[in-house]
């Protein structure tokens, strides 16, 4: 099989586990009544919402930044956030006393924004860019050029890849017999990871991306395997939006079907279903798998389904908002 630039295997996930087990909470596999009823088969949810610093970033961001040698540690990192990696990084700077530039782009919600402040104590500075993710993390790249540090993705990563690929271990040592498997696409670090724990423990589950139709570059490169670029809009997930590398839709390509797309108005219906139905807050990243459950769009078959709730980070405003328009 073809080498690719970003390629880790099970083995890399597990030495990943191995290292978080104790350092980040292992989230409920937690079966889901109401969607179960929904759905007319067994739904398991995958609560990542419920992690440290409410997402699963913690995980990748914590296993990369524990990797970096002690002269990369001492010149200090820089990274680029939409704003969940961010506190997964910022909680990271200080636990391993590393002092970190965060860049996040302007719409980033306030919570995130204060949380970041929060998590990092002294470690962290956090620069507000204008433009969107994209505009963001490039003006991040050429500050850790321009500077000589280590940048830190938050997907584009093979250490960071494996990190998130430890919420699917777990996911999949609770519950191996999943046959369906929807997962948040968003830049690809957390969909792969996820992808391959589920495939070496379960072969022949069917692993489907999720995304939204106002950030949808997975959906529209998919079928010829080349990253186009798209038209970005407002949307309720900002914690998915903007580009994608080509290394992560080349590694999706072995073991994801297919990218799934939701619209916003069924990503709020979602939301507020969580947190009616389930008493559980989510953020619109983490919804997408449940929104396209509640659509009717994923294949689910009568099979026993798994469902990655990605984070929990809404900002209060905006979930009083979707939970008003969705009695």
């Amino acid at each position: 099989m073809e080498k690719l630039p970003i390629d880790p295997s099970i083995t890399d996930v597990v030495k990943a586990y191995k290292f978080l087990k104790n350092r980040v909470r292992r989230t409920p596999t937690e079966y889901s009544r109401p969607l179960s009823a929904k759905a007319g088969a067994p739904v398991y949810l995958k609560l990542e919402n419920l992690q440290l610093c409410g997402s699963f970033k913690l995980r990748g961001a914590l296993y990369k930044m524990n990797s970096l040698t002690a002269e990369e540690r001492a010149a200090g990192v820089v990274t680029c956030s939409s704003g969940n990696h961010g506190q997964g990084v910022a909680m990271a700077a200080k636990e391993l006393r590393i002092n970190t530039k965060i860049f996040v782009p302007a719409l980033c919600p306030e919570t995130k924004k204060a949380a970041i402040r929060w998590l990092g104590g002294d470690f962290v500075q956090l620069a507000v860019t204008e433009g969107d993710y994209d505009f963001t993390e490039k003006a991040a790249h050429e500050y850790a050029e321009a500077k000589g540090v280590t940048y830190v993705s938050s997907f584009e990563d093979a250490t960071v890849v494996a990190g998130q690929g430890t919420a699917g271990f777990e996911m999949f040592t609770d519950e191996p017999d999943i046959e369906l498997l929807l997962i948040p696409a968003g830049g690809g670090g957390l969909m792969n990871g996820v992808s391959i724990a589920a495939k070496a423990l379960n072969p022949n589950v069917e692993i489907w991306g999720v995304q939204t139709d106002t950030s949808n570059p997975w959906v529209v490169s998919w079928a010829d395997g080349k990253v186009k670029e798209v038209e970005y809009g407002e949307t309720l997930a900002d914690g998915l939006a903007g580009g994608i590398p080509q290394s992560l839709l080349t590694l999706a390509k072995r073991r994801v079907t297919g990218i799934l797309e939701v619209t916003e108005k069924e990503l709020a219906a979602a939301i507020a279903f969580m947190h009616r139905e389930q008493r559980q807050i989510i953020e619109g990243a983490g919804a997408v798998g449940i929104a396209a459950l509640l659509a009717g769009k994923a294949p689910i078959k009568g099979r026993k389904t798994g469902i990655v709730v990605s984070g929990g980070n809404i900002d209060g405003d905006k979930l009083l908002k979707v939970l008003d328009e969705n009695r």
